[in-house]
């Protein structure tokens, strides 16, 4: 997850024989970054602009999903997602801003380990086998007071910390989608396979992140890299050009060789949501990546 334009496969496709349904953030709903977003509404909504399935959030302190939530509010929610015709499709969280599993700190590291178990929890709640996770950083790019991290530490510490939790997801059968995220760790295809195989887990996967590597490289090498490994696919796309978080932009309005893109996930055998992971919202942006992404399937 990067503070920007995300995007998401929408709709339902046959790429060869991989089948790909749409899915979209929460976050990118007025108010769904900030969890004040009705989560019926969104529900209804996402559906509305042609979703398959929504990527719900849990919030460290607000927000329909949160350390509050009970098995009986995520029955709840089944129950009326049921009602609406859409599907959940993952839980993603955005916890490791706030609590870095990675930090100098060891009551933060604590008390992120402690989130990443409720997620768990609520993912299996939930019916989910996904949970996007982020398992360390070096920095915190849109919040300069926090401090920096030595890389080798953040490696050490983020191996600690997911062994640890591999134990709750095997339990309850959530695999920790690792993403490429903006924290000056895994910038490389190698590294994040690597990351991810030390593990020896099938509990322990990739949440893909497309545009999040445009800086670093090209995301069908990444995909082609990562292989089966990839459990959950975010798009975005950038402008390589601006060289910073500006960068991110609409849908096909970036970098990102699309037809590559689609190429590898095809060659990969990926089935499943993708989701777009729309941030900031604005205006009319749900609906046009619905558009976009069905002309994009096709290529």
């Amino acid at each position: 997850m990067v503070f920007a334009v995300a995007v998401v496969f929408c709709g339902r496709e046959c790429l060869g024989d991989v089948e790909v349904k749409k899915s979209i953030t929460y976050w990118a709903f007025k108010g769904g970054l900030e969890g004040e977003k009705d989560l019926n509404a969104a529900l209804r909504e996402a559906k509305r602009f042609g979703y398959e399935g929504i990527e719900l959030t849990y919030h460290t302190s607000c927000g329909p999903l949160n350390p509050s939530t009970t098995q009986s509010d995520c029955e709840k929610i089944l129950r009326y997602a049921d009602q609406v015709g859409i599907e959940i499709s993952s839980l993603a969280s955005g916890l490791h801003w706030d609590y870095s599993p990675t930090s100098d700190d060891p009551d933060v590291r604590k008390q992120a380990k402690a989130h990443a178990k409720k997620a768990i929890q609520i993912a299996n709640w939930m019916k989910l086998n996904r949970l996007l996770y982020v398992p360390g950083m070096v920095d915190v790019f849109f919040n300069p007071s926090v401090p920096v991290v030595p890389y080798d530490a953040v490696w050490k510490r983020a191996t600690t910390v997911t062994k640890a939790l591999l134990p709750t997801a095997e339990k309850n059968k959530v695999t920790l989608c690792v993403e490429n995220v903006w924290t000056k760790f895994l910038y490389s295809p190698l590294e994040y396979r690597d990351f991810i195989d030390q593990f020896s887990s099938k509990y322990i996967k990739a949440c893909f992140d497309v545009g999040n590597c445009v800086l670093m490289g090209y995301p069908e090498q990444w995909i082609r890299i990562l292989g089966k490994r990839v459990k959950l696919v975010h798009f975005k796309d950038f402008k390589a050009e601006v060289g910073n978080v500006s960068g991110f932009c609409d849908l096909g309005e970036g970098s990102v060789d699309w037809k590559a893109v689609m190429s590898a996930l095809r060659k990969t055998g990926y089935r499943g949501y993708c989701t777009a992971e729309m941030i900031p919202y604005k205006p009319g942006l749900v609906r046009k990546t619905s558009n976009t992404m069905d002309k994009i399937f096709n290529l």
